[in-house]
């Protein structure tokens, strides 16, 4: 019994994450199509992806920037010689582990 209550936390627990990554992925390629800055901090900028997460994945808040600073997150350690994202991310509090 609490093998199986443990085996579905797990199932959903990968179900999120995998859900989680997409979107940073999402985000991430509106903002290497867009061509912005990794190092932009201008909020109305800013502005269209977190509006993104709103509309897209219903994330409201905290939530909606966390994603959008974890896609700039990812494009960074993406562009880096040094470090795979995908291998390396959650050194970095990154969801794309």
């Amino acid at each position: 019994m609490v093998y199986n209550h443990l085996k579905a936390r797990l199932l959903v627990h990968t179900v999120l994450s995998e859900e989680y990554n997409s979107q940073i992925e999402k985000i991430a390629t509106m903002i290497s199509d867009d061509m912005i800055s990794l190092d932009e901090q201008d909020l109305t900028k800013l502005e269209k992806y977190y509006n993104f997460a709103r509309e897209y994945f219903h994330i409201e808040g905290e939530p909606a920037v966390q994603l959008v600073n974890e896609a700039f997150l990812y494009l960074k350690l993406k562009n880096s010689d040094s470090i795979d994202p995908l291998q390396h991310g959650d050194e970095f509090g990154a969801g794309f582990s």
